[in-house]
């Protein structure tokens, strides 16, 4: 088929399962125009190039024309470009990782096991586990609570506003989308209020949480707004709880679907962090950036994309390209080669990679070691339907035994 027809095959639900052969026709095609006007690139060195070309903007305001002010939230800096993305994620940073805060996401590491110590004392008794509701959900939202401070009574809210806003991203067959993004944006702006709330309450009465490291600014000067601490914090929930949730339930998948490497993990947990980053080779949470749109006419492997032309990175079919790994069709734990862009890469790489890498590796390694014979009800399972965020809706297993 010709090269235009590509992103509707692969946006198309009916992909979703396995849209790997289409990522191949990609890399093939080079750069596949399609009859939008929008352009694709899933070769490895012209993605990560792309990645990290200050030509390329990640501001939607450069695709579409502003919308009017009202009362939502201000764009976060996932969807800006310097210096205001630098600005505002600088910021966000210091209060999250190195070399300002270097032992934020270790800390939780503790916190992290009793959260998925407690999941999986919930699965014992249960012949059939849905893998994706009983496990791979709740854990980041619990997680992210922790981190923003929420008090625990209050993270059954936050689990609601999650799934109106998750919904957001996956309307059902026959069901009007627009009334998902409007559950979705009253939910973020509810969120954005409460945490809004909350960061004020920290003015007066500090902890050690990063909603108290985002009020009390970077000690030079700079200090997010009240509006921006709400934005910088709904989009840690949203973007982390996404990734995560996908990252582990399609370990656990792939997993199954190679059970001589789940033992070989099972054998050797020091293993699994080099397993996460095959995983987020193999399986990457996020496929595609659809919002990417050039400042400036850019040649890629020799075709002009010009100015103002929407431009996909589709990640998924970068991260199996051979001509920049070996077999990249095949799982391997033990990889060697695995500089992946599962995260994306340069200045809009995944700001929660840290806390979400973490979250995996004990995930994946609790669940190997407390789960025997663990198999697949379905293959394959129920997908979610965005091509962007693809994972599985549900993933049933059933075990022999759970808890040792």
């Amino acid at each position: 088929m010709p090269a235009d027809t590509l992103f509707h095959r692969i946006t198309d639900y009916a992909s979703r399962p396995d849209p790997y052969p289409l990522y191949a026709e990609l890399r093939e095609a080079g750069v596949a125009r399609q009859e939008d006007g929008s352009y694709l690139v899933g070769t490895y060195h012209e993605v990560e190039a792309l990645l990290h070309d200050p030509r390329v903007s990640s501001d939607r305001r450069n695709r579409i024309p502003p919308e009017e002010p009202g009362g939502g939230l201000p764009p976060s800096f996932i969807g800006l470009d310097d210096p205001e993305h630098h600005r505002l994620r600088g910021l966000a940073m210091r209060s999250f990782g190195p070399p300002h805060t270097p032992g934020r996401v270790d800390a939780l590491q503790g916190e992290m096991s009793r959260i998925v110590a407690d999941l999986i004392a919930g699965l014992r008794d249960k012949d059939r586990i849905d893998i994706v509701d009983d496990f791979a959900y709740p854990l980041p939202v619990a997680v992210i609570c922790r981190l923003l401070g929420v008090p625990t009574e209050d993270e059954p809210q936050f689990r609601e506003w999650s799934n109106a806003i998750v919904a957001g991203f996956d309307p059902t067959p026959g069901e009007d989308p627009a009334d998902r993004e409007r559950a979705a944006a009253e939910a973020r702006k509810a969120m954005g209020l409460y945490l809004g709330g909350l960061a004020e309450r920290r003015r007066t009465e500090p902890s050690d949480d990063m909603l108290s490291a985002f009020v009390g600014g970077d000690g030079s000067g700079g200090q997010l707004t009240q509006l921006e601490i709400m934005a910088t914090s709904v989009l840690l929930l949203i973007a982390g709880h996404e990734t995560t949730v996908n990252l582990i339930t399609n370990g656990v998948l792939t997993l199954l679907r190679y059970p001589s490497q789940l033992e070989r993990l099972r054998q050797d947990p020091a293993l699994m962090p080099r397993a996460v980053e095959e995983l987020l080779r193999y399986e990457p949470p996020v496929q595609l950036l659809p919002q990417r749109t050039p400042l400036a006419d850019i040649e890629v492997a020799g075709v002009t994309v010009p100015k103002g032309a929407p431009l996909i990175l589709v990640l998924a079919a970068a991260n199996r390209d051979p001509r920049r790994f070996t077999d990249p069709d095949h799982f391997d734990p033990g990889r060697q080669d695995i500089q992946h862009l599962g995260f994306g890469s340069g200045i809009h790489s995944c700001f929660g990679a840290p806390m979400a890498r973490l979250e995996a590796q004990i995930a994946l390694t609790e669940l190997i070691r407390h789960l025997d014979g663990p198999r697949l009800v379905e293959d394959p399972p129920p997908y979610r339907r965005s091509p962007v965020l693809r994972g599985p809706r549900h993933l049933l297993i059933t075990h022999d035994r759970a808890g040792a």
